[in-house]
């Protein structure tokens, strides 16, 4: 089998919130769907090392910000680069508002979002199935929803490629360059016809 073909199903992203308490906490996912119209129902899979996992499975409640494209990278690093085990992460966030049940749904870089109660779970081993009612949702902007493969090719930034570098020798008198890891000890610059004891090492970036 080709794993990468797995690849090729489609997949939404999105900030999932909870509260419990006085503490309110998000994660990046992209493992919400529909399952059935009537009722209203959306299935909601969060890894359990996720803080916001036990959050859910201890308050049954949690809201779907639906990411569009107009997201930036920075979004997906706060809420999917770091724990809230860790940090607050609402603590100087702004791009948010709270629904009627009380949690927070992101405002920035969103076309809607959903509130849901939780009808039932479903134990994956790693991770838990949320079957969740729908119990509001509203519209915040007509931008497409971003999917996974639009995160990968247009928001995530390309990997940084290591920096190479080459060792040269520079002649003092004129500026002259030679590249090599050593100059020969007999070697006479080209423009000013000085020897190598004129000549400085130096690495620089290729």
């Amino acid at each position: 089998m080709d794993p990468k073909s797995m690849f090729k199903l489609t997949y939404g992203l999105f900030v999932v919130t909870a509260r419990e308490g006085s503490k309110d906490n998000g994660c990046i996912t992209n493992t919400a769907a529909q399952v059935t119209s009537e009722p209203n129902r959306i299935s909601l899979t969060v890894n359990k090392t996720n803080y916001t996992h036990d959050m859910i499975l201890h308050t049954g409640e949690f809201n779907v910000s639906i990411l569009s494209e107009k997201a930036v990278f920075d979004t997906f690093r706060h809420f999917g680069f770091q724990s809230g085990r860790d940090v607050d992460k609402f603590a100087d966030y702004t791009s948010c508002k709270r629904a009627d049940n009380g949690i927070f749904y992101i405002t920035e870089g969103t076309n809607a979002y959903l509130s849901a109660k939780v009808v039932t779970t479903l134990d994956l081993g790693t991770h838990t199935m949320f079957i969740a009612d729908v119990t509001d949702g509203h519209i915040l902007t007509e931008d497409p929803s971003t999917t996974y493969t639009y995160y990968q090719t247009s928001i995530k930034p390309a990997p940084q490629l290591p920096k190479t570098s080459k060792t040269v020798w520079v002649c003092q008198i004129c500026g002259y360059v030679y590249e090599g890891e050593e100059i020969p000890t007999d070697f006479i610059c080209p423009w000013c016809k000085h020897g190598a004891a004129d000549f400085v090492k130096e690495v620089r970036e290729a």
